[in-house]
């Protein structure tokens, strides 16, 4: 993981708004969001290993339904760079289920924290600094 600083560091936003114009952005809301907590997150690579997260608390009301506007607002957090590292093949730990699969289709990360190569560092300070930019000051 490699911090980014970044002037939406610390910045309060409509919750709404912000999705709007990071999904403008090829952001999508990371699927570790809950009702309080959660990120925006763009892939940099084809194989969606390499990622840009903007992580969020919401500090005023609730995100209950991602697609539906509320009047929640968030506070961003320090943007950041991971990759991740998946395991080729199977998921040797995983169980059929019928409702869980519609859900665990994919294997978790081997390496959530893997070595991020700095083309990927260049990418997301260059990508950071045009989401910047649909911020009004």
């Amino acid at each position: 993981m490699i911090p980014l600083s970044s002037s939406l560091e610390a910045r309060q936003q409509a919750f709404t708004d912000s999705r709007d114009w990071l999904e403008e952005q090829q952001f999508s809301l990371g699927g570790n969001w809950d009702y309080t907590n959660g990120s925006f997150d763009r892939a940099l690579d084809e194989e969606h290993k390499v990622w840009l997260r903007l992580p969020f608390q919401v500090t005023n009301g609730s995100v209950v339904d991602v697609t539906a506007d509320t009047n929640a607002i968030i506070t961003f957090g320090s943007p950041y760079v991971l990759r991740h590292e998946y395991q080729e093949g199977n998921d040797p730990e995983a169980s059929a289920r019928v409702v869980g699969a519609l859900f665990d289709q994919f294997q978790s990360p081997s390496n959530p924290d893997a070595r991020v190569d700095s083309k990927w560092v260049d990418k997301a300070k260059g990508i950071l600094n045009e989401v910047e930019k649909l911020f009004p000051q």
